[in-house]
């Protein structure tokens, strides 16, 4: 399984902050992010950083392993 972390605003949208998505050989972190905008279209209009097992991804190509842990963001300012 690939545990999959929503983080301020996304989560709100999605109402929760953590899901599970079925690995499969090959899966990618583009085919999570698509596999979830179907299911939730407003949360992830507004996804801008990714992240992968605790590091910044902005290769959406990169492949995931079994046990994988993900988080989809949006956009945000500190004071």
């Amino acid at each position: 399984m690939i545990k999959v972390l929503f983080f301020g605003p996304v989560a709100a949208r999605i109402g929760n902050n953590a899901l599970q998505v079925e690995y499969c050989p090959g899966i990618r972190l583009q085919d999570v992010r698509d596999e979830l905008a179907v299911q939730y279209p407003h949360a992830f209009e507004i996804v801008c950083f990714a992240a992968a097992n605790g590091e910044h991804v902005r290769d959406m190509s990169m492949r995931l392993a079994d046990n994988s842990e993900v988080a989809f963001m949006a956009k945000f300012s500190g004071g």
